[in-house]
């Protein structure tokens, strides 16, 4: 059964954000809060907790589309094609932020994305996640948890999320509650900005 481990957005608490790297590190799998809705994510580095991601969606790891969670923009060439100074600039804007950026994936990327052209990159402009990814020190592979529900999209209680999902991941992070809009996913591997879907973050800003 998945551990639940309290953790204050404004002040989180290092010894419970250790914890949480730990069981990543150790190929667990953890629902986080985001700054969109709550997600769910494991180590970029480890191959059987990325299958188990995978398994969990249902989908075969080679045909996933994952987000790369990072910290911010510092470690973006070790996973992206060198970018230029627009497509830059649209990044430093909007992160971090409840966007998604699709964005052309460099040679360097781990084993398990080496064939993927393209990759989708978050830096959420939330404290629990961002600490989480940089004493990592690597990105977390993430999806969005949904919910059957026809009505509701996303669970936004971490306590129902924790019911419901208790015996599928390692831990589940209550952050407070989630929001039940996705982030607005934007391509920017072309050569002008392309509207995905539109969710939490305004696209007036492109």
């Amino acid at each position: 059964m998945a551990e639940f481990i309290r953790i204050y957005n404004d002040n989180p608490n290092e010894k419970e954000i250790a914890k949480v790297v730990e069981i990543l590190r150790e190929g667990g799998l953890v629902i986080y809060p985001t700054d969109t809705v709550y997600g769910l994510g494991c180590d970029i580095t480890n191959t059987k907790a990325l299958e188990k991601i995978a398994r969990f969606k249902g989908i075969k790891l080679e045909k996933a589309n994952f987000s790369f969670v990072c910290a911010d923009l510092s470690n973006l060439s070790d996973y992206v094609k060198q970018i230029d100074s627009s497509t830059f600039k649209i990044l430093k804007k909007a992160l971090p932020g409840p966007y998604t950026f699709i964005l052309p994936g460099s040679n360097n990327l781990p084993k398990d994305f080496k064939k993927k052209k393209t990759v989708g990159i978050r830096i959420p402009d939330n404290n629990i996640a961002r600490i989480i990814v940089e004493r990592l020190g690597n990105p977390i592979v993430s999806t969005s948890i949904y919910d059957e529900d026809d009505l509701i999209e996303y669970t936004t209680d971490p306590e129902l999320i924790f019911e419901k999902w208790q015996n599928r991941v390692d831990a589940v992070i209550d952050g407070g509650y989630g929001d039940n809009v996705a982030s607005t996913v934007i391509d920017l591997s072309g050569d002008e900005p392309v509207v995905v879907r539109e969710g939490k973050g305004s696209v007036d800003i492109f």
